[in-house]
């Protein structure tokens, strides 16, 4: 299925989204361009948005619903490395599409909230792992949130591109990024609810475009 049609499908079973079509478009016209460069993708939200930025990159780094077998070429670097493990490895690794969730590594997190400012903390990930090259996916479900606003204006001084995925009316997320995905809802558990399928239909149009 091509992405077009993965976008026609999520419409076609939420009509809601549908104004939200254009936006959607363009946040996948971003992510194709940042694996065309070999960059990667930064995710970040809170609470339950933290809990999708996780789910976001696990889509990502691994088969969603395309197989994704390595290259023959590769396949063959493993048997040449490894006559007891690399058919094995060539076998059962698969395709990836590069990303990091912000929300993890303890250690940096807590040290930096604790030596640092917390507001900060996503932020001081973007500006150390953020190149031209790679994009940032900023998730509010109010498009207010402190630490999604610095990690984005981070971002920018980083030369990256950034999609905001928000509630109705985007808050200050939808001034901030080159596209800001606003979702029709505006309680907090309705807009995580629409959050879903649209973040689903993202990592599927993105995958079938380099593995489908």
């Amino acid at each position: 299925m091509s992405a077009k049609k993965e976008l026609d499908r999520l419409v076609e079973r939420y009509p809601v989204l549908q104004g939200c079509r254009e936006e959607i478009w363009k946040a996948f016209e971003i992510l194709r361009k940042t694996y065309e460069n070999k960059g990667l993708l930064l995710v970040c939200g809170n609470g339950g948005s933290g809990a999708d930025s996780e789910h976001i990159v696990g889509e990502l780094m691994k088969e969603f619903a395309v197989k994704r077998p390595l290259p023959e070429a590769e396949k063959e670097k493993f048997m040449k490395i490894s006559s007891e493990y690399g058919k094995l490895l060539g076998e059962k690794l698969q395709g990836s599409l590069p990303a990091i969730p912000l929300t993890g590594n303890i250690a940096l997190s807590t040290a930096y909230a604790n030596d640092a400012v917390p507001e900060l903390v996503f932020a001081q990930q973007v500006y150390g792992y953020g190149n031209p090259e790679s994009a940032l996916l900023g998730i509010s479900t109010s498009g207010n949130s402190k630490n999604v606003i610095y990690a984005v204006e981070t971002a920018r001084v980083k030369g990256m591109a950034a999609i905001g995925l928000t509630g109705e009316g985007g808050g200050r997320l939808k001034e901030l990024c080159d596209v800001c995905i606003c979702v029709p809802a505006s309680f907090t558990p309705d807009v995580q609810e629409l959050h879903l399928p649209v973040y689903h239909a993202l990592c599927r149009m993105i995958e079938e475009e380099f593995f489908g």
